[in-house]
């Protein structure tokens, strides 16, 4: 199957793998954050935007309590299990993030019985593009549907999260569940995480002669273990100790008291999410007063914070930055929660050779594994498209 989801390839692959036609496909897509890194548990501002990769799922319910869920993953095999079975011990794999969003929805009331599930995706995994969230999307997306459970978009965000929280185990904010659901063609979402609203912001980066180049670094992350765990912590210590009930109640005229209050690494920790929420806001203040051509220096500027006081970077991320910098970025960052998966650079359309040549020939030099490297643009959030 190709990059763009193709509904009538997805049911085609649900009819060979189950025999019959499923009921409906629908597809949520991946997003690229485009500024505001771990901002979002801490109660803060994001501006991610959907991206046009997606996953979709078929799926076709059953009159019994069974599910059987299939993926175009490899050879995987089918998957076979009684929903009244489910818990955290029987939910595994990949499968976690399907049967993840339906243990929640049936704890929350939804009387969802058995069905058969097609999975298909075209949103990299592990590569900081959400694409456990791009599942999470589309399946709720199907049930809220299928069962006719009328939960709103705002809802059915909380619902990805926490699947992603309780089931799979990912300490996660509501970011990436936000992208996916909530993104239109064209446009940003400028999300408050503290209060869950949101607003469209423009982003037509076709008009302005530019595009996000993705490079994908290879360098595979899970938010489940490691870093992200021990980041979240260290932001829960500075919020203890500065005495707010989260870092979004710290300003920029703050961090000379806080220095003097933290250790240092919790208090380099801390400026990067107080840095990093105003660098959000003025993004967004220069995108409706000069267009995208001008956040470029925001962009690099987030990145040098996650890198020195968030430290969340790694020397494939930090490559891909520097080297699209140099050779015509207007700015370049990594994305997602750090620790390997992608950096993105915003760059005019015409320099769009030669910031991927110069990027394979920079990892290759470094004896890098070679990274993937793709565009995207601004995409619509979760749907049915077939």
């Amino acid at each position: 199957m190709s990059q763009s989801i193709n509904a009538a390839e997805v049911a085609a692959a649900f009819t060979e793998a189950f025999g019959s036609t499923p009921d409906g496909v629908w597809a949520a897509p991946g997003r690229v954050n485009l500024i505001g890194e771990h901002t979002d548990y801490n109660e803060g501002f994001v501006l991610p935007f959907a991206i046009d990769r997606a996953a979709a799922v078929a799926i076709k319910l059953r009159t019994d309590n069974v599910a059987r869920l299939r993926s175009s993953y490899g050879e995987a095999p089918t998957v076979t299990i009684d929903l009244d079975t489910l818990s955290h011990e029987t939910m595994q794999g990949w499968t976690a993030y399907p049967l993840g969003v339906v243990w929640v929805m049936r704890q929350m009331g939804i009387a969802i019985g058995g069905f058969d599930l097609f999975l298909h995706s075209t949103v990299p995994s592990g590569a900081g593009l959400s694409s456990s969230a791009a599942i999470e999307c589309a399946v709720a997306t199907a049930f809220n549907e299928l069962e006719a459970a009328g939960l709103s978009l705002n809802e059915l965000v909380l619902v990805g999260q926490r699947a992603e929280n309780e089931v799979v185990g990912a300490p996660t904010g509501i970011l990436d569940q936000s992208a996916s659901l909530l993104s239109t063609d064209g446009h940003a979402v400028f999300l408050d995480c503290r209060t869950q609203e949101s607003k469209l912001v423009p982003l037509d980066l076709a008009a302005a002669g530019l595009l996000i180049l993705v490079v994908d670094t290879k360098v595979t992350h899970a938010h489940a273990t490691g870093g992200y765990s021990a980041r979240r912590a260290s932001c829960e210590l500075g919020a203890e100790v500065l005495g707010v009930s989260a870092l979004r109640d710290v300003a920029a005229a703050d961090l000379p008291e806080a220095s003097g209050l933290l250790d240092e690494e919790t208090f380099r920790r801390v400026r990067h999410i107080v840095t990093e929420n105003q660098r959000v806001l003025d993004t967004i203040a220069v995108l409706d007063d000069a267009g995208p051509v001008a956040i470029g220096e925001l962009l690099t500027a987030s990145h040098v914070s996650m890198r020195d006081d968030f430290e969340i970077s790694c020397p494939e991320l930090d490559l891909a930055v520097n080297t699209a910098l140099a050779h015509g970025a207007l700015g370049a960052r990594m994305t997602g929660g750090g620790f390997g998966g992608s950096a993105i650079a915003l760059i005019p359309v015409a320099e769009e050779a030669t910031v991927r040549d110069a990027v394979v020939h920079a990892f290759a030099e470094a004896s890098f594994t070679a990274p993937d490297i793709f565009a995207v643009s601004p995409a619509p959030g979760a749907r049915k498209i077939s």
